[in-house]
């Protein structure tokens, strides 16, 4: 396997994270974002949309991080990463919508303002990660992951930005569970930190 990538990418981080996780060795080759390499001909090739991640395996190409988890745990057999029970089936894919939904217009769009510039207001998005992070925050009381006591690919889709958040000005503070939570995948064998850059409240 081979996976496209980009150090400072939170979608790119949970394909990065998930493979290390399940110790899958793949190539992992980092795209020059802030140079345009993922808008070279050559890349859109690989993904038209000409983001990251990219998992290319022996030419089966997978050009979206939701997408990727659930293209490696289903290759590999991992019911423990990805359940197939009809009402697990339905709580992973609740929270990956909410991870490429409220996570991605919350907190992920929260550090594009500070990290990378990003044409957002930053009211609006802080107020819409806090809320989510509300909601995330009580359904961990129930449970140590997202979805029961076992960690799922829905926990990976979750973790990168919300791990981040407080570099887009988010305060993770209040919310208790969610920090507990994190230092528990932090705990997971395999883990790999998502680089942290020194904006907003980390700088």
């Amino acid at each position: 396997m081979k996976l496209y990538h980009f150090p400072l990418s939170g979608h790119a981080h949970r394909a990065v994270l998930f493979l290390s996780l399940l110790g899958v060795k793949a190539e992992l080759i980092e795209v020059d974002i802030p140079n345009g390499e993922h808008k070279s001909p050559e890349y859109l090739k690989i993904n038209p949309f000409g983001q990251v991640p990219v998992l290319d395996d022996d030419g089966v190409i997978v050009n979206d991080s939701t997408a990727i988890l659930v293209y490696v745990a289903k290759k590999l057999g991992r019911k423990d990463w990805l359940p197939d029970d009809l009402p697990s089936v339905a709580k992973v894919q609740k929270w990956l919508a909410v991870a490429a939904g409220e996570i991605a217009y919350g907190p992920a769009a929260a550090r594009l303002i500070t990290v990378f510039g990003a044409n957002f207001r930053p009211e609006e998005v802080i107020a819409r990660a806090h809320r989510i992070l509300t909601l995330i925050d009580a359904e961990l009381e129930k449970h140590r992951f997202i979805i029961g006591d076992r960690p799922t690919i829905a926990d990976i889709a979750l973790y990168s930005y919300i791990v981040n958040a407080p570099e887009g000005n988010v305060d993770l503070t209040p919310y208790q569970e969610v920090r507990s939570w994190l230092a528990r995948i932090e705990a997971l064998p395999g883990f790999v930190e998502f680089r942290k850059t020194a904006a907003g409240l980390a700088a």
